[in-house]
């Protein structure tokens, strides 16, 4: 613990604002090299952030969909020397939050058309079902500016509090629900606090414990890694889908895939784990490795 707290020291000794620097493409070297999307561009960054999590599930009311595909998160902090406050910048490019479809297990298997449909209705989604289009991947993304997004380096380590706050929304993909199938909305995100310590949810759900894993710094104190770390959260609630079936049939479709998926689910009856490695680094030092 001595030293996690040395290094962490050092980072913030060493992460001064550089001075201001024009938009361009950044590549570090060495054990920096994952950092390439951090916004080196802006002066009032210290920190870069990549968190790779490579499993974990994610539950919302009778469906649990394992993260099978690695999803990164990058960017970087602007954390106040003086009251240890921080605000998350996206990355460089935009693409803050990987869009990384999970297949949803058993998909629209099984399912047909509710007799309240009409029939004509009725017959071409059994007819689309029939034909196999039954594979369905539900993607995570951002619902909201990456400035709305919370990262508490001092929390992922403590084992308390908030870790990371995500605003999001889930993205469900299929020829039948159609490209703006979405549980969540810019408007109205489904709001995450991850933790690394134990959760306190509303019943039934009972407390889950989370970890800040392995951590690891190099010898100068610049890069801090948290090794197979555990954010958790099942005090969230999850709304119902909305525009499923596209804009002609989601008055049908919307609440077909509802009771498929047991939503809208309220607090207490959702879960999400993530897994993976969350790294830190020094901007300076990241841009000193830069060719």
């Amino acid at each position: 613990m001595k030293r996690l707290f040395l290094a962490l020291a050092a980072l913030a000794v060493l992460a001064l604002p550089a001075a201001p620097a024009m938009a361009a493409p950044h590549s570090p070297t060495g054990e920096f090299k994952n950092f390439g999307d951090c916004p080196l561009s802006n002066a009032s960054v210290n920190f870069c952030v990549f968190a790779n999590t490579t499993s974990g599930t994610f539950t919302t009311g009778k469906k649990t969909v394992p993260l099978v595909n690695p999803q990164v998160l990058q960017g970087g902090l602007i954390v106040n020397q003086e009251t240890g406050a921080s605000t998350f910048v996206g990355a460089e490019d935009g693409n803050t939050l990987s869009k990384s479809p999970q297949p949803v297990p058993g998909g629209l298997l099984g399912v047909v058309a509710p007799t309240w449909w009409p029939q004509y209705l009725q017959d071409w989604f059994n007819n689309q079902i029939n034909e196999g289009l039954t594979g369905v991947t539900a993607t995570v993304e951002l619902a909201a500016p990456a400035s709305q997004v919370q990262l508490n380096l001092l929390a992922i380590f403590a084992g308390k509090g908030t870790a990371l706050q995500l605003p999001v929304k889930i993205k469900l993909s299929n020829a039948i629900l159609g490209s703006n199938c979405y549980i969540g909305s810019n408007s109205s995100p489904i709001v995450i606090p991850f933790t690394t310590g134990t959760t306190a949810p509303p019943p039934p759900n009972t407390p889950i414990t989370g970890s800040k894993g392995e951590i690891q710094s190099n010898e100068a104190g610049t890069l801090l890694v948290s090794k197979n770390n555990k954010l958790v959260n099942n005090s969230f609630a999850a709304p119902g889908a909305n525009g499923c079936g596209g804009f002609l049939f989601s008055w049908a479709v919307d609440p077909l895939v509802n009771s498929v998926l047991g939503i809208p689910s309220p607090a207490g009856t959702n879960t999400a784990i993530l897994e993976g490695t969350t790294e830190f680094g020094n901007v300076t030092a990241v841009k000193a490795t830069e060719p």
